[in-house]
This record gives structure tokens, sequence and C-alpha cells, in this order.
């Protein structure tokens, strides 16, 4: 049987360049989300006879950026090709697209992308990127197998879209997801894309065992989704290679459980492609491609660093951050909002965002722009917690209210929960817990480690309200006056 290694997949991935406000050929609107079918469309994206496209040079701009975050060899001279398929999604029965063969070339060539999976770092290395406009949206009713009939909504035909294509150098489902993962990543801090928008990402996974066919499995529209379709791709080439069974290069569908086969693998000679005749060629100097370079904001990794010299983080601590840009940006405008902020409310601030706020919205389904969460609610809790006006385990039950924006004070206020320091109260309340649990008390005496079970129940009567350490200490001073008695 073959082993991992011999699982050998390449990954196209389609970015739609969605911070543009208008297509990549025409002044039609990218907000197509939600809208109507088919009301944000004009000659051109709809490909009418005499209709004649203009390049979006904002779209330049942007894939410029997304090249040098990449570390691409950016071409400074290219031109845009037809690639020729009849199907219902491109109007004009071709796609504006590059072609780096033929004597054309791709927006970019080459660059990489760094994984790390169990601790153990490999470079993806690219093939190339390139721009090409978005095809309309299919609408199917049920499964592309059983709906009666297919809607086409042509809303988005005409999105900016860049390919980014790698080297056939992923050899399992979990590479592949953590390079799409850090792909998101690079995509999000140049401010190119909202990659959370639905649709906004699709890949096309190519997936072979050495020495046999390829199979391509099309429009996988989630990282999630990408990992499961390669895993049961891989199982399914597997057993057709284990029962002699042959099998063609092809290309298939994912419907979320399994794939299903849709056509002979197309070869690029069946496209056709030619050059693109109502489009001038794009000339780039280096003098534009320095002034991009200039314009990139702080990627990852010089973030990572930063984090952990400014704020004193842990390598863990500023990984973890950095992987969700809303919630790094969220954490740096919290932590400098207060000048007092050192050290131990850094690290305090960032568990508790990465921990109990991060937790909230996967719960949720949602991001943290989603919520009415401001970084000074945050703020305001960490000094409660430090002033030990509440305790932690007081505010782990407010995290509901903290996450819809209702101010500390007035939470407190509402539900009267605050840290009891009252020493003759909690006196009082420890002596009632030695009383109702004699067994717990004597195997103190022979386990001291089963005090821990007498202050939570102290903490049950006060409603995790008591002073933690407080408690202990009356605690530890009523169980050895039993002791000496």
């Amino acid at each position: 049987m073959n082993s991992e290694n011999d699982v050998i997949i390449g990954l196209e991935v389609h970015v739609q360049l969605n911070n543009l406000k208008t297509k990549l050929f025409c002044s039609c609107s990218t907000d197509y989300r939600g809208k109507e079918p088919n009301t944000h469309v004009c000659p051109i994206c709809l490909g009418l006879p005499g209709s004649l496209p203009v390049i979006n040079e904002k779209a330049i701009e942007f894939a410029t950026k997304v090249a040098l975050a990449l570390q691409c060899e950016i071409n400074e001279r290219f031109w845009f090709f037809r690639k020729n398929y009849f199907y219902p999604d491109m109007a004009k029965n071709f796609q504006i697209s590059q072609y780096n063969k033929a004597g054309g070339r791709a927006f970019g060539n080459k660059g990489h992308i760094t994984i790390k999976i169990n601790g153990v770092k490999k470079d993806i290395l690219l093939n190339r990127i390139h721009l090409e406009e978005d095809p309309a949206r299919i609408v199917h009713f049920g499964s592309i197998i059983t709906s009666p009939y297919t809607l086409v909504d042509y809303n988005r035909s005409g999105i900016t879209l860049l390919e980014i294509v790698t080297e056939p150098l992923i050899n399992s489902p979990e590479e592949a997801r953590e390079f799409l993962n850090q792909l998101k990543l690079l995509i999000e801090y140049t401010g190119v894309s909202n990659l959370d928008l639905e649709g906004s990402c699709r890949v096309d996974a190519n997936i072979s065992i050495k020495g046999y066919p390829r199979v391509e499995v099309k429009n996988i529209n989630s990282f999630k989704e990408v990992e499961s379709a390669l895993k049961w791709e891989i199982t399914r080439q597997k057993n057709l290679i284990k029962r002699n069974q042959s099998f063609t290069q092809e290309t298939r569908h994912w419907d979320g459980k399994v794939t299903i086969p849709l056509r002979t693998k197309e070869f690029e000679k069946d496209y056709r492609y030619f050059p693109e005749q109502d489009l001038v060629p794009i000339e780039l100097t280096q003098e534009y491609i320095e002034k991009i370079r200039k314009t990139l904001p702080e990627m990852p990794n010089e973030r990572f660093e930063r984090l952990r010299k400014q704020y004193q983080l842990s390598e863990f601590d500023a990984e973890n951050l950095i992987l969700n840009k809303s919630l790094a940006d969220f954490y740096e405008e919290g932590v400098n909002l207060d000048p007092s902020f050192g050290p131990e409310e850094y690290k305090l601030y960032c568990n508790w965002l990465m921990n109990d706020v991060l937790g909230w919205l996967n719960d949720h389904k949602l991001t943290i722009d989603q919520t009415r969460l401001k970084p000074h609610h945050l703020v305001d809790l960490i000094k409660y917690l430090q002033s030990g006006k509440i305790t932690s385990k007081i505010a782990k039950t407010l995290t509901d209210e903290i996450m819809k924006g209702i101010p500390l004070e007035k939470i407190l206020k509402k539900h009267g929960k605050v840290r009891i320091d009252d020493e003759t109260y909690i006196r009082k309340i420890v002596r009632e817990v030695i009383n109702e649990n004699p067994k717990i008390v004597e195997d103190y005496f022979k386990k001291p480690k089963a005090m821990q079970a007498l202050i939570g129940n102290v903490m049950k009567k006060t409603r995790g309200q008591a002073d933690p350490k407080l408690t202990q200490t009356i605690m530890q001073e009523e169980l050895k006056k039993l002791e000496r008695n």
C-alpha cells in the first residue's frame, strides 16, 4: 500500500479581491451579496456584443500587494488571454484570464508560504499567481445531481479573482488546510479581501497517488471542506488501486460527503487560449512596485516578533494572536488604552481574549467584529480582576453580557456580583461548610488536597463571590484548630 509521501496534492486557490469597489473590467459594484439576482450587471460583465472591457487599476495595485506578500517574482509586462469554454456561468463563452505559456506571462511567478505541522516547518512553493474574472453564480436546487433545474445569477460575473497556484508539493489533507490558513492570514493582512464572506475563496484541488492518474475536485468552498474532500478522495483512489481497478484523469465535485464525477478532465489545449485583443498590455515599472511595497502593512511574521518584544508575550501567545488579525488588532488597541498596563496585564488581557472571548465567538459562530464588545470593555474587566473587586470565577459567569457590550459596572450592579472580602462573613461560611462535611474534613487530615473540596463548597454558598485567597487562609486556620483539638 502507498505511503502518505506518495500522495501528491496541488491547489488552485481563487481569491476574490472583494475589497475593490468595482469589478475587474467594468464599473459594476462588487457589493452583490444578498442583492436581487442580475441587478449588478452591465453589457461588459454580461458579455454583450460590442462591449469593451477596461482594466480596474486598483485591481493591479491589490494584486501587486499580494505578490509582494507572497514573495513572488512580479512580471513587469503582461497581457490578458481568452480562456474559451462554453458554460452558462460565462455569458460570452470565454473567461478573460492570464496564461503563462505561448508567450504569455502570469502576474507573478514562484513565491512560497511556510506551514508548520506538529512543530515541523515546510515551504510550499508557488507556481504562479494571476488575475482573472469570476464567472457567474450557478444556483442548484438540491444537489448538483438531483436539482430539477439550474438558475444563473450574473451579479458575481466579472468580480476580480486572484488565482494562486501551488507546486504539487503538499502531501496530506492536513498540510493543505494549514497552507490555506496561512494564505488567508496573508490576504487579510494585505487588506485586499475579506475571506470570511460567503464564496470569497474557492479551491480546486488536484490529487493523485504517485504513478496514477490525477483527479481534480472543483470549487470547494471552505478550508475544512477541502481537508474532508481530500481525505475522501485519497481513500477512494487508494481503494481502487488496492482492487486493481483502473481510473482516468477526471474532474469531480465534492457534495459534502463524497466526490461525484463531473466530466473527463480538460487539458490546456481544450481551452484554446489566445491573447485578448480588447485589452492593451499592462506594464509595471520598478518604481510602481516599490511604491506599492511601501504601502504594505506589517506582515504576520513581523507582527509576531514585535508582539513578543513590545508586550513580553510568550511565543505561544504571540503566534496565536497573529493567526486572527481582528483579534490581534483588538488586543493591541485594548492594552494601549491604559498607560498603567504592564507585562502582567498584557498577559491577563491576552488570556481572556484568546480563551474566553474566542471560545464564545467560536460557540456562536461569530467574529469579534460582529459583536458589540469593544477593547475598553475588556480593559475594565482586567482592572476589576486586578483590583480584586471581582473574582475570575465571577467574571466567567458574565461573559454573555460582556460580549453584548454592556458596561461591567452596569452588569455587576444588576446581578450584585462583587467580591466578598468580609473576613467575619467568610469565616462564618467556612465553619458552616466544615460542620456540614465531616467526611471531607476527615479525608483532609489524610490527604490535604481534600481542602479544595471544602473551598469549593464555600464558593458554591457564596455564588463564587468569596475572595479565593482569603477563603483559603481562613479555611487553613479553621482546619488547624480542629487538628489541635
